[in-house]
């Protein structure tokens, strides 16, 4: 992994939505530029303690972006290349990298090959594209989302020069959309090729299911999206069943042997975590969950500020959790800052202890409604947290052997190992 996405701790957004664009791009359009909105963001982004600026779709679109007709091109809904410039350069001046989303799987129907393709199916152009039962495949059942042929090498070849491009413009890494549908030894050989003119370039890819550690093997990716975290974390909370989250700390030790995974609690793609834990006393637990194990952390934008939204299996489902933000961040209601200090204080830990991207985990203690384990470093086990949770109704008595270590977080003002009802400690060495 580059030595920079070693401290990454990223704010995703999905910038059509953040800055209220039509959601479908005119046919005949000048130029807007809400891309400059971000600019009023960028020094919420530092000051909530985040290095890194992973930016959905932002390139020439018929609707949500994930259906590219222009590579190559600003989405005119955002703003041009002189706006992605200016972005780019002042989130350099306040350190933070930009990860660009790529959607190398599938692309719109008004994509320039595809229009020749369907005019001529056999010609050069129609190699571009997959065939299914005589038809064009297309993406999961999307009938505007026409998918690639990555046995074509002129697919291959396109890829790699896009790739590039936005890398030779500034951006420091890509986000591979719906990698899992692409074939691992295309995505290796587009790295391989990139990696010689760009060695600092930083891949995570997109994968929901599977072994997240065998995906990154043979892709050649960095990083992959740890969906089975995400899951387990609300989903033990819920439950109050800590038997969930500890399995699958185990599972992602394991992940951590071979990637880095990005892990979060939320993204455009699905239900807010505000609304997604029942019982908001138990946000604060997800929190520091995310915050203390080994990956890559991803705060996705609106959820530091408490943010509610379900995601709907639906046409404009997505809509609720991929709302207009204000132009600043003065403009955010008074109730999610309470929520946005926390994760300041959880991020600022975690910058403390840099070592834990790469940290495992081990349990101490576990039973319905509270969970101790151990997060360390493989390296050095000396460095070491101790994370409590408790999401009981009465208090709870870790039996910590050997003790020794201080309060460095936490709800309430205890410490020791007594955690009290619905509350939550860091232990360590200052």
């Amino acid at each position: 992994m580059t030595l920079w996405a070693d401290h990454a701790i990223f704010w995703h957004v999905y910038p059509l939505g953040f800055v209220g664009a039509a959601k479908e791009a005119p046919l005949q359009t000048g130029v807007a530029h809400p891309l400059g909105r971000f600019e009023g963001w960028l020094d919420y982004l530092t000051d909530l303690g985040c290095s890194g600026l992973m930016l959905g779709p932002i390139f020439a679109s018929a609707s949500h972006g994930y259906d590219t007709v222009d590579h190559f091109r600003i989405d005119p809904r955002l703003g041009d290349d002189a706006d992605f410039e200016r972005l780019q350069r002042l989130a350099s001046e306040h350190g933070l990298h930009l990860v660009l989303d790529g959607v190398f799987n599938h692309v719109g129907r008004a994509f320039p090959k595809f229009v020749e393709a369907e005019c001529a199916p056999e010609s050069a152009a129609g190699r571009w594209f997959r065939r299914r039962d005589g038809g064009w495949d297309t993406f999961e059942g999307h009938d505007q989302l026409v998918c690639l042929n990555h046995d074509e090498p002129e697919v291959l070849d396109y890829v790699v020069q896009v790739l590039r491009h936005w890398l030779d413009r500034g951006a420091s890494g890509w986000r591979l959309d719906a990698a899992y549908a692409v074939p691992t030894g295309f995505w290796r050989k587009a790295i391989e090729q990139v990696r010689e003119t760009h060695p600092e370039a930083w891949f995570v890819a997109e994968v929901i299911h599977g072994d997240y550690g065998d995906f990154a093997r043979a892709s050649g990716v960095d990083s992959v999206t740890q969906y089975e975290l995400w899951k387990a974390i609300w989903s033990s909370l819920n439950d109050g069943n800590f038997f969930e989250l500890e399995w699958t700390l185990q599972r992602h030790n394991d992940f951590l042997a071979s990637t880095t995974p990005l892990i979060f609690v939320g993204n455009h793609d699905v239900t807010r975590i505000g609304t997604r834990v029942e019982d908001e006393r138990r946000l604060q637990h997800a929190l520091v969950a995310l915050l203390t194990v080994g990956g890559i952390p991803s705060i996705y934008a609106g959820d530091e500020q408490a943010f509610r939204g379900v995601k709907e299996d639906r046409v404009g489902g997505d809509d609720a959790v991929r709302p207009e933000f204000p132009p600043t961040p003065g403009g955010l209601a008074p109730f999610g800052w309470a929520t946005y200090r926390l994760h300041q204080r959880l991020i600022g830990l975690r910058r403390r202890h840099p070592w834990l991207v790469r940290a495992r985990t081990e349990t101490l203690q576990v039973a319905n409604e509270s969970l101790a384990f151990r997060t360390f470093d493989p390296d050095h086990p000396a460095r070491q947290l101790v994370v409590l949770l408790n999401i009981g109704a009465s208090a709870v008595s870790f039996d910590l052997q050997p003790g020794g270590l201080d309060r460095l977080e936490g709800s309430g003002e205890h410490s020791g190992d007594v955690v009290e009802a619905h509350g939550w400690r860091i232990l360590g060495s200052h």
